[in-house]
């Protein structure tokens, strides 16, 4: 406990450090502020009908993912989402167009491009999903809500372009986060938008057990517990590596010959036992909204029962498509994001290799045997911890707003996110104390 008083007494002895922290603190409270400010046309009085719509099922999805925005028709209610789309379309089209293959290739100058075409594809994708939002909103509310009239074509437009601009906002303030504060602004937002709905899911889950003596306070002691061993479990997910080691041939000169060394320096190569982090649920969780609104278009009985059985995030048959399209995708996720190609070239041409393995196609293939592999048992924990909260609620009858934070992409994208900020703020302090986060850590002097 001394120790990590003084890791954060050393946080605010860095000025350059203390600043980025309070940037981001500022950016994010401005966030959190316009994701409570209602579209202008709305009585926001008049919104149970909208919260009733996202209390359960996927509707609590995307109120998380806003941070309750969604739910109070706010001028952030399409949230960092549209930007999150439009960046997974631009990765998946670069497998596929030579153009953006280029850019990828080109350095700095190719990644501000592919930059600016995510930024156009957000727009697009958010006045798509702007006029689907105003007519969730005229099914859902009373049309006394609409200050400005039910239908209006003024509220419609005004609305529009309002949502457009609280997404490119958002979008700002990410990038603005990640440029001048600490940690990935994107993720940041999505992070805080979900934390934001965990004070009030604990409460519901304490009122229900102890007040209403629905299991008494052991069972919410038990329910604490196994949570904290999920995000241990989400922690070692994230964090797990295979070391393949590498050596690298060490030159030397004795009178007028040289000689390599095969014991030279020694390094790993670091593959991640879930290398493709949250990106598999976001894609599977993606595609199980497709068999329910397709199905929704017919009134036949089978349609409806295709309805209500994707319907239901907590239901058996929802969890087992669930499942094996996350072990699905994160083979497909692994093979396209990790060039074991390009990696056994990058180790030949700098003189490395591993010991027992060619350098080159045999080098490749070894280390794509690996990834599938570690891939395996990675993916199948992945989808473990994914429908893990319809296990809880079918075992210890949790609510499901609390149930959300037992796993998911809520916990692992709250677990990854928080991992990584946290090793930027470690980085910080190491290179200014020469112990780093040792008790004994002195500031180095500036260097002239």
């Amino acid at each position: 406990m001394k120790k990590f008083i003084e890791s954060i007494s050393n946080v605010w002895k860095i000025e350059e450090l203390k600043n980025r922290i309070l940037i981001t603190l500022g950016l994010l409270l401005v966030y959190r502020f316009g994701a409570h400010v209602t579209l202008p046309g709305i009585d926001a009085t008049q919104l149970t009908g909208l919260a009733g719509q996202t209390k359960n099922g996927l509707g609590s999805i995307l109120d998380m993912f806003t941070g309750g925005a969604f739910s109070k028709a706010s001028v952030f209610a399409l949230g960092i989402m549209p930007y999150i789309s439009a960046s997974i379309v631009v990765q998946l089209m670069g497998i596929a167009i030579p153009y953006l293959q280029k850019l990828q290739n080109d350095g700095e100058s190719g990644r501000k491009k592919i930059n600016q075409i995510t930024r156009w594809l957000t727009i697009a994708i958010t006045l798509v999903q702007g006029p689907t939002y105003i007519y969730n909103l005229y099914r859902t509310l009373p049309s006394n809500a609409f200050l400005l009239g039910f239908d209006s074509p003024e509220f419609l437009f005004s609305s529009v372009i309002i949502l457009v601009t609280g997404t490119i906002f958002a979008m700002w303030l990410g990038e603005k986060i990640t440029d001048k504060g600490i940690g990935n602004g994107i993720s940041l937002l999505i992070m805080v938008g979900i934390l934001a709905r965990l004070p009030q899911a604990f409460i519901q889950e304490f009122t229900t057990r102890v007040t209403n003596n629905n299991g008494g306070p052991m069972l919410l002691v038990i329910e604490i517990i196994v949570w904290l061993l999920v995000i241990i479990s989400c922690v070692l997910l994230t964090m797990a590596v295979r070391r393949i080691p590498v050596q690298y041939a060490r030159r030397t000169t004795t009178g007028d010959y040289e000689q390599d060394l095969a014991g030279g320096n020694r390094q790993w190569i670091p593959l991640k036992l879930n290398a493709s982090g949250v990106m598999p649920i976001i894609f599977a969780q993606a595609i199980m909204f497709i068999p329910a609104a397709v199905a929704g278009l017919s009134k036949s009985d089978t349609s409806q029962s295709i309805v209500g059985t994707f319907s239901n995030m907590f239901g058996f048959w929802y969890n087992f498509v669930f499942a094996t399209l996350i072990i699905v995708f994160t083979f497909f996720y692994t093979a396209i994001t990790v060039p074991t190609n390009k990696m056994a070239d990058d180790l030949k041409r700098s003189g490395g290799f591993i010991p027992g393995v060619r350098p080159g196609a045999e080098t490749s293939d070894f280390l794509d045997k690996v990834m599938s592999l570690i891939t395996f048992p990675g993916s199948l924990f992945l989808a473990l911890i994914a429908v893990f909260p319809a296990i809880v609620v079918s075992i210890m009858d949790v609510q499901q707003s609390w149930a959300m934070f037992f796993g998911g992409t809520s916990l692992i994208i709250m677990v990854g996110v928080a991992i990584d900020t946290i090793q930027q703020i470690n980085s910080y302090l190491l290179n200014k104390h020469y112990d780093g986060l040792m008790k004994t850590g002195k500031n180095r002097k500036a260097v002239a």
